[in-house]
């Protein structure tokens, strides 16, 4: 902020707290006894059809309380905008209604505070629904004054740095996030008639584990140990298909101790589900479905429009294997080649991606996909049969070993799904886990810690079964047309001030 604007500022602030002691001093600052009885939203839907003259013969009273956004004074008369979570609404404030005191006191209130009137519903002459005031109250003094201007790079940062204000000002935000809430309850409604069970499970976990991440630590001063914030909920869920609850989900937070992008914030939402007896394909059904109908609950249909591009998700998804994928994009890979680790090494060198000499073919054929591929897949599309070697909780398929039955989902070029058929031998586990150590011990920072208990509690059996998680805020991102994560987060990381 320029310093001519920042000594503005620091006026405007001076002078509203200059009012604010003044009505201190009245006895008069911050009262809580005004109870509003509807709201903007509600009156506009069911009086905004409705004529000046049928108005004024049913006096319909109504009392509304929000923020004032805009107001015009043309002298005895006067128009206020004021804001409520349904959306606003105009009051018609006339010096005599009010008398003079009480008018001659709203003139000197500013935009942003908090009022609330009593009034009956007229049409003005411009033909707008609007509250005819008969009292009206000053509840809260608003002490700093609302941002003039939204747009550029400077206020993009405000509005994810003080999201209040992107709040009161911006009807798109306050939308997205509606919209992320009616996701969330549709979610829950579609699995509660499915016979699942909602669940909820440690936030803060001993051996961080259930995905391939670096995890956040902290200390737990009185057991005197290190804890993970978790980045999956994946082996205690599994726990509970043990114990007998055989279809779970959780609405899980989750950490993960990575960079910021468009796509990725250290904290984000995960739905996670288990159902015992199904395999990745009965999975891939359901995600599907949970897909298609969650978007039409949102939207009202099943089309997409997301950064300028449509997307259909009414038609049966794509299916292709990774290994196809891969050598549908690259002509130097073929089915009896995709596993040679001296071509896998050399797409590698050539486009720029790190290769460690403990990275077998399974983990160069993710790293080329996600690299070169992933952000070429732009209609539905589920991706299958990834390799053993970065899959370590998927159950292995039963006619290749080198793969699992496990997918993801991608629309849009960017991953929205990921799901398997379930590892439940023991054994097969632990070796999976030991692997995981070894590559940790090697320096790979996102490989798992062997989990004992979760061994132990499979050793009592965990019935067949498969999961899968679908990323919520990426979800959110493409039905309400948002480019970046940091947008359909209320309060999302980002880097220090200054």
């Amino acid at each position: 902020m320029a310093d001519n604007d920042e000594h503005s500022e620091n006026r405007l602030i001076a002078e509203r707290r200059g009012k604010l002691a003044r009505l201190r001093e009245q006895g008069y600052a911050y009262p809580n006894d005004f109870r509003p009885d509807t709201l903007a939203g509600e009156l506009i839907a069911a009086y905004g059809a409705h004529s000046d003259a049928g108005l004024r013969k049913d006096s319909i009273a109504v009392k509304v309380a929000g923020r004032m956004m805009a107001k015009r004074i043309m002298g005895k008369n006067s128009f206020v905008e004021l804001q409520d979570r349904s959306g606003q609404i105009q009051l018609f404030v006339q010096r005599d209604a009010l008398g003079e005191e009480v008018y001659g006191e709203f003139k000197k209130w500013d935009l942003g505070d908090i009022v609330g009137a009593r009034g009956t519903l007229i049409k003005t002459k411009t033909g707008e629904l609007s509250i005819a005031v008969e009292e009206l109250r000053l509840l809260v003094k608003s002490l700093r004054p609302l941002p003039e201007k939204w747009h550029g790079i400077a206020d993009q940062e405000l509005k994810l740095r003080q999201r209040y204000l992107d709040l009161i000002a911006s009807s798109r935000t306050r939308e997205v996030f509606r919209a992320r809430t009616d996701l969330i309850k549709f979610v829950r409604s579609y699995l509660d008639a499915l016979d699942f069970t909602e669940v909820e499970t440690p936030m803060m976990h001993p051996i961080p584990g259930g995905a391939v991440a670096r995890p956040f630590e902290t200390h737990h001063h009185a057991l005197d140990r290190t804890l993970y914030l978790r980045i999956a909920p994946e082996l205690y869920l599994k726990r509970l298909l043990i114990g007998g609850m055989e279809r779970v989900y959780e609405l899980n937070r989750v950490f993960r101790n990575e960079g910021l992008s468009t796509r990725h914030n250290p904290e984000f939402t995960m739905l996670e589900i288990y159902q015992a007896y199904a395999r990745y394909d009965d999975l891939m059904a359901l995600t599907e479905n949970l897909v298609r109908e969650g978007t039409r609950a949102i939207l009202g249909g099943t089309t997409i429009t997301y950064q300028g591009e449509q997307l259909d998700v009414a038609p049966a998804f794509l299916r292709t294997t990774l290994e196809t994928a891969l050598c549908g994009h690259f002509t130097e890979l073929s089915a009896t080649s995709c596993r040679d680790i001296g071509a896998l090494r050399a797409l590698c060198h050539r486009h720029g991606i790190e290769v460690g000499p403990e990275h077998g073919p399974g983990k160069l054929q993710l790293a080329l996909f996600e690299k070169v591929v992933e952000l070429k897949l732009r209609a539905p599309v589920f991706i299958t049969h990834y390799p053993a070697e970065v899959s370590p909780l998927a159950r292995a398929n039963d006619g290749d070993p080198f793969l699992t039955d496990r997918f993801e989902l991608f629309i849009a070029g960017r991953e929205l799904a990921n799901g398997f058929s379930e590892l439940n031998d023991p054994e097969a586990q632990a070796a999976r886990f030991h692997t995981q150590v070894a590559a940790k011990a090697r320096g790979d920072h996102e490989a798992m810690f062997f989990d004992g208990d979760y061994i132990r509690a499979l050793e009592y059996g965990m019935p067949p079964a498969a999961g899968f998680g679908l990323g919520i805020d990426r979800f959110v991102m493409l039905l309400t047309d948002s480019a970046s994560i940091r947008d359909v987060l209320l309060f999302p990381q980002l880097k220090p001030e200054g």
